[in-house]
């Protein structure tokens, strides 16, 4: 087998900022596996707050043995963007061989249509309640927060999107203190769900606070080894293939949260649809799908993700699985 990796860039409809910077262009690893002259496609984002950086994910990929499978990459890899971008290779590579998709491949169901948020990233308030309002037809709008001064931000997106669904996203930027202030006005906001009030590591607060909505672990949750130390804190887990190493964890992720008593979320980094398309298999069924990357660049893979008034289709073969 052969693996290929490459650098990509997609610039961005316009600058995305979350309370740990900004960026203007989505920046992917794509890697190609090719064997017996069918070739699999994966898309991962090397992410700075895991340590991850393009060359060092590309580094990973590179030394990667010749002779490899799914539970041979889980063992020569841990959980995270290298490890999802050839796991999603190789799945891929798989349904091409077979002339099958994927969730034949797995035996799932045959995936449908996801309503996804729609992210409205960290701004001054008068522009995020524009954001807001030029993007009231999405049903669910997710708000990127985590500065002492969200208030204004959340009274704008409501003024600007009075009949939207809310979620928040902290990004780990919230005190203890902050949010407890916060969370009765997230639900007098109408806001469904906060999503990492706290930073991972340090959200034990969480679990002697009341939690009138429920909150989600993104940062604090990657594979099935993160669960145990979720224990009443998190009612919710954010699963995103870049934290747990592709889709085969994602999927056994899933299934382990929601034995464990969790909802789901699955949602993204800022990727093109070719990192979108084996999410969506992964998010069949949750309760809430974050997978808009592809609406905020302003070029994409072809053939695209359809993205229509039903949220986000499945992948076409062309594209992914």
């Amino acid at each position: 087998m052969q693996i290929e990796v490459t650098r990509e860039a997609f610039a961005l409809r316009e600058v995305f900022t979350i309370s740990r910077g900004s960026r203007t262009a989505a920046e992917v690893l794509t890697v190609r596996a090719t064997d017996a002259g069918a070739t699999g496609r994966g898309e991962c984002v090397p992410y700075a707050r895991y340590d991850e950086t393009l060359d060092s994910v590309a580094a990973q990929i590179a030394a990667l043995p010749e002779r490899l499978d799914r539970a041979a990459l889980a063992e020569a890899l841990p959980a995270g963007a290298a490890r999802n971008a050839v796991d999603c290779a190789l799945w891929d590579l798989e349904a091409k061989r077979a002339g099958r998709r994927v969730w034949e491949i797995t035996g799932l169901a045959a995936p449908g249509p996801l309503v996804t948020a729609y992210t409205l990233s960290l701004d001054v308030p008068e522009a995020m309640r524009a954001k807001a309002a030029a993007n009231a037809h999405h049903p669910l709008l997710k708000i990127k927060l985590g500065t002492p001064e969200d208030m204004p931000r959340l009274e704008a997106v409501r003024a600007g999107a009075p009949d939207a669904r809310l979620i928040v996203d902290a990004n780990e930027g919230w005190t203890a203190e902050v949010y407890a202030d916060l969370a009765p006005h997230l639900l007098r906001l109408g806001v469904e769900m906060v999503e990492q009030p706290l930073p991972a590591g340090a959200d034990d607060a969480l679990g002697d606070m009341a939690r009138p909505l429920p909150v989600c672990a993104d940062e604090a949750c990657h594979d099935r080894a993160s669960l145990p130390a979720l224990a009443g804190k998190y009612d919710m887990v954010n699963i995103k293939l870049d934290k747990t190493g592709g889709l085969t964890e994602a999927l056994a992720l899933r299934d382990a949260a929601r034995a464990a008593g969790y909802r789901v979320m699955v949602g993204c980094m800022v990727g093109s649809s070719l990192a979108m398309a084996p999410a969506v298999i992964a998010a069949q069924g949750a309760e809430v799908v974050d997978l808009d990357g592809p609406l905020l660049l302003a070029e994409d893979r072809e053939p695209p993700l359809v993205y229509d008034a039903e949220g986000v289709h499945p992948p076409e073969a062309a594209l992914w699985g």
